[in-house]
């Protein structure tokens, strides 16, 4: 079973993209939204499903709200300073020519990157690793690690 900040950050990223395809939508809204369809119809005491090749649902009690918060909101705050620096680290793609998904874990690997939280690089690396493995296409993992090891030179 994933770890709570592991389910927290998959979440962080599901809210980010809803964010970067709806722009009018505001970061809280977008959390408030997504926290309260995760578990409709479902009660937060009820065990998970069975793992017999089925995935465990995330329920919103597996969840950091705060720590979601605090990812969203720094990544939308900081939205046009983290592009920059994509912009800067992917010569052959443009910000808004790269996959939605693979920008949105690139922003939030990034910020991750600026916390002082004492999280270590690598571990910032394989997290966003694991997020493109897990959401993005065959060739996303390479894509994120080779942006990510040019930003950190």
């Amino acid at each position: 079973m994933r770890g709570s900040r592991r389910q927290s950050r998959e979440a962080t990223l599901q809210i980010l993209y809803q964010l970067d395809a709806n722009p009018e939508l505001q970061p809280d809204a977008a959390i408030a939204l997504f926290l309260g369809e995760l578990n409709r119809g479902n009660d937060d005491s009820e065990p998970p499903m069975p793992s017999g090749g089925t995935p465990t649902p995330v329920r919103k009690a597996d969840l950091d709200a705060d720590w979601i918060r605090g990812r969203v909101v720094g990544v939308t705050a900081q939205r046009t300073v983290l592009d920059e620096k994509l912009s800067s680290v992917s010569r052959n793609w443009r910000v808004d020519r790269m996959s939605r998904l693979d920008r949105n874990i690139l922003r939030l690997a990034l910020y991750e990157l600026t916390l002082p939280d004492d999280l270590p690089r690598q571990v910032v690396f394989n997290e966003a690793i694991e997020l493109a493995k897990r959401f993005g296409t065959a060739e996303a993992p390479a894509f994120i690690n080779g942006v990510l090891e040019s930003a950190s030179k």
